[in-house]
């Protein structure tokens, strides 16, 4: 009965309006985090497969290499201080800094591969394991086993990939496998301080973050003890760990201080970056018409409590209670939201499967509808509450 008397000064085109302002504005914010959603996953596609590489964004910096340097009056070769890496640790965009241990001795590698020895002088670095892409079985190194031990080794993709399609097909040399290479034997010869030892060695992995010939950190700080003449010097190269790949700070800092950058996903989280920054851009543009909306309804209430205050005050004086008279608001203010969430959630869907055959053929699944779902709800139940607040305020204030 109640409602019947009510509904008369309802107007409808004040409703359809809000509902149609809502619905605009929970619509491009469903569909802006699905997007969002989708899009990450796109970029994560191309390094989920490497393991840990999937962690995080990282780059490695080193200073760069001029003329002086090269007649031995630049300061590249120098390293980086203790000071500059403390200040890099200290910059909000570095999550971690690890450094580059270099060999200080004598190193040839050599192979034996169908009857051919192949030799030639090589270089080893290594890094903290938390810095690195992947971490295979048996990284490390028996120090008690000493020269008898064997030498676990990860190098650089792009080096496989120089040999298949570069050395390989001018020597008439096969192409080779990770898988094969990980069975080629290595005999590493070491030689410093009065030593020279032959060790065994075995590719364990390879790394899409390192351009390098990495072996394990344990090896390094005891091989240089061993051979190294000289004093251990300043890091050449330094990984660091970025929070926001993406950010302007980094590559002012970067520029300031002279540092060249390298990383196999400095790009990536570029592109990651922008993506967030445009989502945030879309969503805030939803949410502002959302709020508008919202006050499209309050106005709406308001308006419609105002041409039914004598009708309220009656049915007060009836015995009705305000939270009775409200209800009939309620239960029309919920209806609307409720419906206008159901409508945004199927124009987020049919929006996404128009994407999704996209990402299909680049072998990347669309990401579950939850997580735009579960916000939409949010947003939704903080709209209607809202909402009923001020019906039942603004209902409390008309009859008083």
């Amino acid at each position: 009965m109640i409602w019947k008397l009510l509904r008369k000064n309802i107007s409808v085109g004040q409703i359809a309006g809000y509902a149609l302002a809502n619905l605009v504005g929970l619509a491009i914010v469903l569909t802006a985090l699905k997007f969002y959603a989708d899009a990450s996953g796109l970029l994560r596609g191309a390094s989920d497969h490497q393991g840990r590489e999937g962690a995080g964004s990282y780059m490695v910096i080193s200073k760069p290499v001029s003329m002086f340097d090269t007649f031995g009056f630049g300061n590249a070769a120098d390293g980086i201080s203790q000071d500059e890496v403390d200040d890099i640790k200290a910059q909000p965009w570095a999550d971690g800094v690890g450094e580059f241990t270099s060999a200080n001795f004598g190193i040839v590698g050599a192979v034996e591969l169908q009857g051919r020895g192949l030799r030639s002088y090589i270089f080893l670095e290594s890094v903290p394991d938390e810095y690195l892409d992947i971490v295979p079985e048996g990284w490390h190194f028996d120090e008690s086993a000493g020269t008898g031990a064997e030498i676990p080794v990860i190098v650089s993709k792009d080096y496989l990939s120089l040999y298949n399609y570069g050395f390989a097909p001018s020597r008439g040399m096969p192409q080779l496998s990770e898988s094969l290479v990980s069975q080629i034997p290595i005999t590493l010869y070491l030689t410093g301080k009065g030593h020279a030892d032959a060790f065994r060695a075995r590719i364990v992995g390879f790394s899409s973050r390192l351009n390098t010939i990495a072996v394990p950190q344990d090896f390094m700080d005891w091989a240089n003890g061993r051979y190294a003449a000289s004093e251990q010097s300043r890091p050449s190269r330094l990984i660091v760990r970025v929070a926001e790949p993406g950010d302007p700070a980094i590559d002012k800092y970067l520029s300031k201080h002279g540092y060249e950058v390298a990383g196999e996903r400095m790009d990536q989280g570029k592109a990651a970056f922008a993506l967030r920054l445009v989502t945030g851009v879309v969503v805030g543009i939803g949410a502002v018409i959302s709020v508008l909306a919202l006050f499209i309804l309050m106005l709406s209430v308001s308006l419609l409590l105002q041409k039914n205050r004598e009708k309220n005050a009656g049915l007060i004086l009836l015995g009705y209670s305000p939270a009775q008279v409200s209800m009939v608001y309620f239960r029309l203010v919920a209806l609307i939201n409720v419906a206008v969430l159901a409508i945004a959630i199927c124009a987020m869907l049919l929006a996404s499967d128009a994407w999704g055959g996209l990402l299909q053929k680049v072998g990347i699944d669309s990401a579950s509808p939850l997580m735009p779902i579960v916000a939409g709800v949010a947003v939704i139940i903080v709209i209607t509450a809202v909402n009923f607040i001020a019906i039942r305020r603004s209902v409390a204030r008309s009859v008083e």
